[in-house]
């Protein structure tokens, strides 16, 4: 069986979505490619998201959608597009931000829509809540996210005080989307 090229692309404003992209990495062996300050990446980063059977996409969340970097990146995608690059690959989101909702659901919602213009296959969380009353916010899954990887981090905690729940879900979510893309691999 062919080994799956997962590619994690991410902007990280702060450090706490690029740790999460991370441990998404570790989750599923794929390689992190970050979207600059700027919201651009290196031509070599293009190439690599082409070649990809599977692709991730990572933004905090600001305002209720995406990063501004995050939004040129998606907006440049507009030449996969139009080339069908992307079609029928496996697509991904996670996000953070500081509120416990915090609208992530948007910013899920704008990567979920801009992979459905690409015609990929979007992998969700699969992963059951933590929404019982001895559920801590140490639990896989504690912010009950389906659509994509959700994490909350409080707006003066650094990247080493991530809820270690939220770290183990994003390692687990990046398992999930290996699982999948293995699952639709061409057999040898």
């Amino acid at each position: 069986m062919t080994t799956p090229r997962i590619a994690i692309v991410f902007h990280s404003g702060y450090g706490h979505t690029g740790r999460l992209a991370r441990e998404v990495a570790e989750g599923s062996g794929g390689t992190l490619l970050a979207v600059d300050e700027h919201g651009q990446l290196p031509e070599a980063a293009w190439r690599q998201l082409d070649e990809a059977d599977a692709i991730v996409f990572g933004s905090p969340t600001y305002m209720g959608t995406v990063s501004w970097q995050f939004k040129r990146f998606l907006d440049a995608t507009s030449a996969a597009w139009a080339a069908q690059r992307w079609k029928d690959k496996l697509a991904a989101g996670f996000t953070n931000s500081s509120g416990i909702n915090g609208d992530k659901h948007g910013t899920l919602a704008a990567l979920f829509t801009m992979s459905q213009q690409q015609g990929m296959l979007w992998v969700g969380t699969g992963m059951m809540p933590a929404n019982v009353k001895a559920s801590t916010r140490d639990d896989v899954n504690a912010l009950a996210s389906f659509a994509g990887l959700a994490a909350a981090t409080p707006a003066d905690a650094s990247v080493d005080e991530m809820v270690p729940g939220d770290l183990r879900t994003a390692r687990l979510f990046g398992e999930r989307v290996a699982a999948a893309a293995r699952r639709l691999a061409p057999r040898d």
